[in-house]
């Protein structure tokens, strides 16, 4: 049995149809700049309901992370590290951290985004561990 995937709404589709793209993109409110996730009708600090997507540069850092032992649910495969991951130049986003053992996924590493096909139309946005290269300084 599959995975359940995301079903986007009016609100979402636009960042779906992003993430086919490999894209990573958030809400930006028009009036006081907040960049937030998840999309709500309005903005979650000032409540102007003109908002419109953004691109980010996928760079972020783990704030918070689990190690998933027991499956949520058909399709999944456990373990996996499920995080909450502080964008550079956005909102904090839930998330799955990839690409590398589970139980290595820490507070305060830095990660980028990566893209995980689902199906056809869905891809999710996923963050693996960055490269940090030593100058040798």
């Amino acid at each position: 049995m599959s995975r359940p995937v995301p079903v986007p709404d009016a609100l979402t589709a636009p960042f779906w149809a992003a993430a086919a793209r490999c894209e990573l993109v958030v809400p930006e409110c028009s009036a006081c700049g907040l960049r937030f996730f998840v999309p709500e009708p309005a903005c979650p600090r000032c409540l102007c309901e003109r908002w419109e997507y953004v691109a980010c540069s996928g760079r972020g850092t783990v704030y918070s992370v689990t190690v998933v032992h027991r499956t949520p649910g058909p399709g999944f495969q456990t373990p996996f590290a499920l995080s909450i991951v502080d964008l550079d130049d956005g909102p904090a986003l839930l998330t799955h951290v990839v690409g590398c053992d589970p139980e290595k996924v820490e507070i305060g590493m830095p990660v980028r985004v990566v893209f995980r096909r689902l199906t056809e139309r869905i891809v999710l946005p996923c963050f693996t561990p960055e490269l940090i290269v030593d100058s040798g300084a």
